[in-house]
């Protein structure tokens, strides 16, 4: 194939009449970054694995495109997925991959960074590197090729994409993405072996090498865990984090077609204290880490002069849980009472949200809100450790429509622990309440949106032990929300079981897994989180011709001395406090915000931090 770099400017246009969005693939967007090759010595691609139109709004990607460009001695460009469309014109052009700053191929870098914010992207992963002209699997890549990292919430069980990937960097990565830029420096004027460079960064925390690493299993096939090749190798890996969060990317990409996000995002503060158990993002993010106001308020007004955009999301877990929000919504008002900026809340905590916040925003433009009770019944919620009472939520949402918002989202999750008829039943009734109050308020314009999501047992949680819930009782429960929430005003959507499955399957697999992944995508299977383009059928023939037994990756539960496809990486939370939220579950206990007292869940320990000054309840 031939590398894009060689081609001209009409050799592409020639390319491109042949697409349905052009504008993907040009480039030439404004608060792109071009450099001069010639004067950096780190070239770097960033790729999100998906189309542009999703890929560009990704934050993570924005904050490390932002922080290397930021250096003299080094570049980040972008790279994203195409579409099938495009896909087709390039293999029949013989066109490699490239990045859309300097059209240069994916080759011609020293690092391949891919973001893998989740499990259906893996076959993505995997089709982007085949289109680059990059050996799919690690060990056939010789020195002419870049470096592949990976990073991402999903890459905390990296063992499914092991084969595939040289680094993977787990947790934040805004400072050790510096550290890993100078010791490439360093080690490409040795011009010593590509494995050398692995040797200098053994003393980071959150690099994982998988090549240097073994599973070990006994002689019957029982994993026994994952083991160091030798011994100078980190072991257990331990999780990377910022302690302080650095300032937030001002110079957002506004694209030249139509995305899913145009917008400013602002991340107010990272973490959570609240302890969902079935969260995983909540438990491998800790500890809290909040923006002060007066830099978040700098920052916005940095974003929309250099952007334009309208819209304003105030980013984290749990917006509501920022202790001064109050005081920033009316210090946004204050500073752009002339500008039509729309602020979106995402993810907000029925018990920590307020008519308050409501008073504050009115008069701004109205966007929706967006809540997550997750579950219907006190009892629920008490075993998922998300207490939030009935009438709180029906209050709120009487709030909410009294202010003339009129749309209400609402995220629920079934198939959690002991659910039954009640559980199922119950969301039925509070939907119903919650759009029978807007219709008191504002009448017929009040909207209800439901999301139900199936509950997986996610990794370095306390439900990690747990099974997946068999699909023939998903599907009934599904079939039954289907039929009672059917109303013009009640807008429901639900999750393919079969999507579910496969992420269950990819999330808690070990390096056995890869062997699947690699026979999907040579089955066809890509875009994978795309309801028109899952090739189930794909997966299918991948596990059968694989061996693969599905029951034992997700419909076991599992004893808590068993030992995990994920137990080598530590997020800093420790296994003794899972087990213990796990067994609080069971007997229905709530465990209360960390804001409140320290629980010991190992954070502070394993990090030598502060969290708060709270005494510590190890009950």
């Amino acid at each position: 194939m031939v590398n894009k770099s060689d081609l001209s400017v009409a050799q592409l246009e020639k390319i491109l009449i042949h697409v349905q969005k052009p504008g993907r693939y040009t480039g030439g967007e404004f608060n792109e970054v071009v450099k001069d090759w010639s004067k950096v010595q780190t070239k770097i691609a960033l790729a999100f694995p998906d189309i542009y139109d999703i890929g560009l709004s990704n934050l993570g990607l924005a904050i490390l495109y932002d922080a290397i460009n930021q250096r003299i001695d080094t570049l980040a460009e972008r790279v994203y997925c195409p579409w099938t469309d495009m896909e087709r014109v390039m293999q029949n052009s013989q066109v490699l991959l490239y990045s859309l700053e300097s059209k240069r191929s994916i080759l011609d870098f020293d690092i391949l960074g891919i973001s893998i914010p989740y499990e259906l992207l893996y076959t993505n992963v995997l089709n982007l590197l085949n289109l680059s002209g990059i050996p799919i699997a690690a060990k056939d890549r010789s020195e002419r090729y870049p470096f592949v990292i990976a990073g991402g919430n999903s890459t905390f069980n990296p063992e499914p994409m092991a084969e595939f990937i040289d680094i993977f960097v787990i947790g934040d990565g805004e400072n050790i993405i510096h550290s890993i830029i100078d010791r490439h420096q360093h080690w490409k004027k040795s011009k010593l072996p590509k494995k050398s460079f692995y040797n200098l960064l053994f003393d980071l925390d959150g690099i994982y090498i998988p090549s240097l690493y073994d599973e070990s299993r006994s002689k019957k096939g029982k994993f026994l865990g994952i083991k160091p090749k030798i011994s100078s190798v980190p072991f257990p890996i331990k999780r990377t984090f910022v302690e302080q969060l650095p300032p937030p990317p001002t110079h957002f990409i506004v694209p030249n077609i139509g995305t899913v996000h145009n917008r400013i995002t602002i991340e107010i503060m990272r973490g959570c204290t609240r302890g969902c158990r079935f969260c995983q993002a909540g438990m491998i993010n800790r500890p809290i880490r909040e923006r002060k106001i007066n830099e978040i308020i700098e920052s916005l007004k940095e974003s929309i002069i250099n952007t334009g955009f309208e819209e304003l999301t105030l980013l984290s877990l749990s917006s509501s849980d920022y202790t001064q929000l109050t005081e920033l919504i009316d210090a946004i008002k204050h500073e752009f009472c002339f500008s039509q900026i729309d602020i979106s809340l995402p993810s907000l905590r029925i018990d920590s949200f307020s008519v308050e916040i409501t008073n504050r925003l009115k008069g701004m433009r109205h966007g929706s809100f967006t809540f997550a009770p997750e579950a219907a019944t006190d009892e629920m919620r008490n075993r998922i450790n998300k207490p939030i009472s009935t009438k709180q939520l029906l209050d709120v949402a009487n709030d909410v429509f009294s202010h003339q918002w009129t749309t209400i989202k609402l995220y629920f999750m079934i198939g959690f622990p002991e659910e039954g008829e009640k559980e199922i039943e119950s969301i039925v009734d509070l939907c119903h309440q919650i759009l029978s109050i807007g219709k008191q308020t504002i009448g017929n314009r009040a909207k209800v949106h439901v999301s139900i999501n199936t509950f997986i047992p996610k990794p370095d949680t306390p439900f990690q032990w747990l099974p997946l819930e068999d699909g023939d009782f998903i599907k009934q429960k599904q079939a039954f929300l289907k039929k009672e929430l059917r109303s013009p005003n009640i807008k429901l959507n639900m999750s393919d079981y079969r999507v579910t499955q496969l992420e269950a399957l990819l999330s808690r697999g070990d390096r056995g897994l890869s062997k699947v992944i690699r026979s999907a995508w040579e089955n066809g299977a890509k875009f994978d989180a795309w309801g028109d383009q899952f090739n189930h059928a794909a997966w299918l023939s991948a596990i059968e011709k694989n061996g693969i037994d599905v029951s034992k990756y997700i419909y076991q539960q599992i004893d808590p001395s068993t030992l995990l496809a994920w137990d080598h990486l530590s997020t800093g939370v420790d296994k003794d406090f899972l087990i213990r939220e796990f067994n609080e579950s069971i007997n229905g206990n709530l465990t209360i915000d960390c804001r409140e007292v320290c629980h010991a869940c190992g954070i502070q320990k394993h990090y030598n931090i502060q969290c708060n000054n709270y005494s510590i309840d190890k009950s």
